[in-house]
């Protein structure tokens, strides 16, 4: 096979898989929509995976779920959802 078939057969290939991976993310607006307040965290991961990252100040735990353009903002204390703020969810 020509170097330049199998290089853009590799390319097709890491396209279509990287495609995949984000139709099966579990941040949509119907995972969102079933976090409740006072939910405790390992729940909230059960239902829209592992945070990104998170940061914690004075016993409160910010974690984000996501990217700048598309994504989940959920604020902890005590371990329990206190609040969420979503942007671009389908």
């Amino acid at each position: 096979m020509n170097s330049k078939i199998r290089q853009a057969a590799v390319m097709a290939a890491v396209v279509t898989a990287a495609a995949l991976c984000a139709a099966c993310s579990k941040l949509t607006v119907e995972n969102v929509e079933r976090l409740k307040t006072g939910m405790p965290f390992d729940e909230v991961v059960d239902i829209v995976g592992k945070p990104t990252s998170c940061d914690e100040t004075l016993g409160l735990r910010s974690c984000t779920w996501g990217d700048d353009h598309r994504g989940l903002q959920a604020t902890f204390a005590g371990g329990k959802l206190v609040m969420t703020s979503a942007r671009n969810l389908r």
